[in-house]
């Protein structure tokens, strides 16, 4: 069996406190309930008020069984205890756990867990807990992916094993948010009225308006600074106007309102792995799926085009476009992950990507277009309907391919069939998680049907390497798997190897924050503009 040492073995480890965290950059309103929200008792009693999108509110309340904490918008799950956690680099640190072994095979994880935790029901939390939790979302998830897992059994109340039905050596990330619940408390209404052990306790829930959480007094960890914290679910505009009336501590913010001033407040920006890309199809046209969706691009199923393309868009100057200056290049879906391949980065290079284009036969014709064997370079770009960020990329990446010579449109689709489309033409996605399953989940090919999920490819090298950084029971010996997967020196998904996803951007997130809150520093973001924010709400605090 062996051994991990982390090296973080108390509950949770405190980052360093700085101001605004992450760095200060600069018609219906939801009404606020909360009077927590009050502007002239703000920071008298360790309390905050805290503004996200509507889209953060949890559909089906906080049960880990239906995505609290997992999903897309991955965080910790606060209301409950997990066995391990993540530090400010994604390094794998102990919550409820003490200890953690891997047998030599990868089959079986066994965890030590505390004995000094208790429910807020005053019950104590023991490996049977554990077990039930891990079983119940094996059996009944929609949105975690348990399907690696055979069963969790506690051989004491402070031992669980966990078998396996395949190595996985990411297990650890799993495990660091699915949220602990408890076996004697739990029922059809958890989510409404969830028990936990973490670092809060749900106070108040109302639907399509706030929840309110209260840091819990029974918390084996250090005690929560922030003692009463108010979440509030608005639109962008109505996130606006709660700060500009005074009424929220902290609220999310788009890119296109960061040029504006807001007395009492600065602008936090925060980094992320929040990426934007599209999918170029590698296979030609011409084949169906199963379900009779058409397959493949002619255009894009060369290798120097889909080449071209990746260096021919200049990323900096569609940040500084479409972001307002808030984001970062991206080149790879993992970017800045312990996981990340430093090859996957290119140089803007116009001239190159023209090279590229004239060697697969592309000519420039009258009109400024590129044309081959009658047929013009031409991309029809899909985006979700609604999205004006995703639109505004997809147009300026329009703008940018125009001048290389290809033509370009883009259209609004719905998610009903855009996954459908994305199998023959590109769409803008949103991806970025702290897990190297991101990169599994896009390009390893399905049994079923030999190509990848989300746009037609396949390497079976890259697969092998992927498989492999699975099966091994060290954790940090295979993230060089996964990065061997992104680029070995001969093959990969790299500038220089085949390259069928062209990723541009990552998003930053951006907060207004009262003057005098100080936010604990935050991780990199994962997608979505959820709970990521309030992560460490626990560590805030107001300046004295």
């Amino acid at each position: 069996m062996r051994k991990y040492k982390w090296g973080i073995a108390a509950a949770l480890v405190l980052s360093a406190m700085v101001m605004n965290g992450c760095g200060k950059a600069g018609e219906t309103q939801t009404q606020v309930v909360s009077e927590s929200a009050d502007a002239d008792n703000t920071g008298k009693n360790d309390r905050v008020v805290v503004v996200m999108g509507v889209s953060s509110e949890p559909e089906s309340g906080f049960d880990p069984a239906y995505g609290w904490g997992a999903g897309e918008h991955v965080h910790e799950p606060l209301i409950q205890s997990t066995l391990t956690v993540t530090d400010k680099e994604l390094n794998i640190g102990y919550d409820l756990a003490t200890d953690l072994k891997v047998s030599s095979d990868g089959m079986t994880w066994t965890a030590k867990i505390r004995d000094d935790v208790f429910f807020t029901d005053g019950k104590k939390l023991t490996g049977q807990d554990v077990a039930f939790t891990y079983n119940t979302l094996r059996d009944t998830s929609s949105v975690n992916d348990f399907t690696m897992l055979d069963r969790a059994e506690a051989v004491d109340d402070t031992t669980v094993e966990f078998h396996m039905k395949h190595p996985y050596s990411i297990w650890p990330y799993t495990m660091a948010v699915t949220g602990i619940v408890p076996e004697h408390a739990y029922g059809p209404d958890y989510g409404e009225h969830p028990i936990g052990s973490g670092r809060y306790i749900l106070k108040q829930w109302d639907r399509g308006q706030q929840v309110i959480l209260e840091a819990n007094p029974d918390y084996y960890g250090e005690a929560p600074k922030m003692k009463r914290v108010t979440v509030l679910f608005m639109e962008e505009d109505g996130a606006l106007a709660a700060v500009q009336s005074g009424q929220a501590d902290i609220a999310y913010t788009a890119a296109s309102y960061s040029d504006l001033t807001v007395p009492g407040y600065g602008l936090l920006d925060c980094k992320t792995v929040d990426n934007r890309g599209f999918n170029l199809p590698a296979i030609p046209s011409g084949s169906v799926s199963e379900e009779g969706i058409p397959l493949g691009n002619d255009f894009t199923s060369d290798v120097k085009v889909r080449r071209a393309i990746n260096i021919g868009i200049d990323r900096e100057e569609m940040i500084n476009n479409v972001l307002n200056g808030y984001g970062s290049p991206a080149y790879s879906v993992c970017d800045k992950m312990p996981w990340y391949e430093p090859s996957a980065k290119t140089e803007y290079d116009p001239e190159g990507a023209e090279a590229l284009l004239d060697e697969a036969g592309w000519k420039l014709g009258s009109d400024g277009i590129r044309e081959k064997d009658g047929k013009r370079a031409e991309l029809q770009f899909l985006y979700p309907a609604g999205d004006s960020v995703r639109q505004a990329i997809a147009a300026d990446t329009i703008n940018q391919l125009k001048k290389l010579g290809i033509d370009g449109q883009m259209e609004g689709a719905s998610w009903d069939t855009a996954y459908d489309r994305a199998l023959s033409q590109p769409l803008i996605w949103g991806w970025g998680a702290h897990t190297p399953m991101e990169l599994y989940n896009i390009y390893h090919t399905m049994k079923e049907t030999g190509i990848a999920a989300y746009s037609p490819y396949a390497n079976q090298m890259l697969d092998q390497y992927m498989d492999e950084a699975l099966a091994e029971n060290d954790l940090e010996k295979s993230y060089e798997l996964w990065k061997k997967a992104q680029w070995d020196g001969e093959t990969g998904i790299t500038q220089d190897g085949d390259i069928p996803w062209i990723w541009l951007v990552n998003i930053d997130h951006l907060y207004w924050v009262r003057d005098g809150l100080k936010v604990a520093d935050q991780k990199l973001h994962p997608h979505g503009h959820g709970w990521s924010i309030v992560n460490n709400v626990d560590q805030w605090s107001w300046e004295q």
